[in-house]
């Protein structure tokens, strides 16, 4: 199988890869475990000016990115392949760890990086662009928030973490926040790692490692709690549909 390939249309290309050129996913990089591609928006101009944006139609504040600019350079990168094709952007779809899942499964992903007041609906409806946020707050440009897409990528590819449970054993993998960590020295600052962890109990620690998840969990984030006993639910109810005489 080919290596999962990135291929980021951005006007600002040395900012790739940025921090994704060091650590794990930096030595992946440099194993061939995967490859990135950050191309220039502007090349795909057509004026003497390499114009990529205009006045936003019906007036209004700041400028909108070239419809016809970015067409051409989503399909000089993406005509021939199927890979998803992201637009970053803070009125998408909130990102999750299962959707992050779902990509890294598949060979590659091209990423938009919007930048000024936004692009033309008509190429993101004609490009089947699909639009992804990484939270409630808004960004100079796409450029960070694909940065961020990709290291959640490329961490959960097969063989870039050295444990594969590291990346089973996280936040937003079964649906709660991750429990508490300890480790060596046993005290700090008269604080002791509790006793259930040091008992060699695995039953145990398992046990008060989900209980701790669930607890912080309903502290910090109630809405996944909220979101699993939906499920739940749904599933109770889909289940009793089937018996229904």
């Amino acid at each position: 199988m080919s290596c999962f390939r990135a291929t980021v249309l951005t006007l600002y290309p040395e900012m790739f890869p940025g921090h994704l050129g060091v650590s794990l996913a930096g030595r992946a990089l440099e194993r061939g475990q995967w490859a990135l591609d950050a191309v220039q928006i502007r090349d795909f101009a057509t004026d003497r000016h390499h114009s990529v944006d205009d006045t936003p139609a019906g007036g209004g504040a700041g400028m909108v990115l070239k419809p016809d600019v970015l067409a051409r350079a989503i399909d000089a990168v993406a005509s021939a392949d199927t890979h998803p094709r992201l637009l970053m952007s803070p009125r998408g779809k909130p990102l999750t760890q299962a959707r992050v899942r779902e990509l890294s499964a598949g060979e590659g992903v091209v990423i938009v990086c919007g930048r000024f007041e936004g692009i033309d609906q008509r190429v993101i409806d004609s490009r089947g662009l699909e639009e992804v946020s990484i939270g409630d707050y808004i960004l100079s440009g796409g450029e960070p928030a694909a940065l961020i897409v990709l290291d959640a990528i490329v961490r959960v590819l097969p063989g870039v973490m050295g444990n594969a449970l590291s990346g089973v054993h996280e936040s937003f993998e079964g649906g709660l926040l991750e429990h508490p960590h300890y480790t060596r020295p046993q005290s700090f600052e008269g604080r002791d790692i509790p006793a259930v962890l040091t008992s060699g109990n695995h039953a145990a620690i398992e046990k008060w490692r989900n209980e701790q998840a669930r607890v912080l969990t309903a502290e910090r984030r109630p809405d996944l709690l909220a979101a699993e006993k939906a499920g739940n639910a749904a599933v109770t109810g889909a289940k009793a549909d089937k018996i229904r005489p």
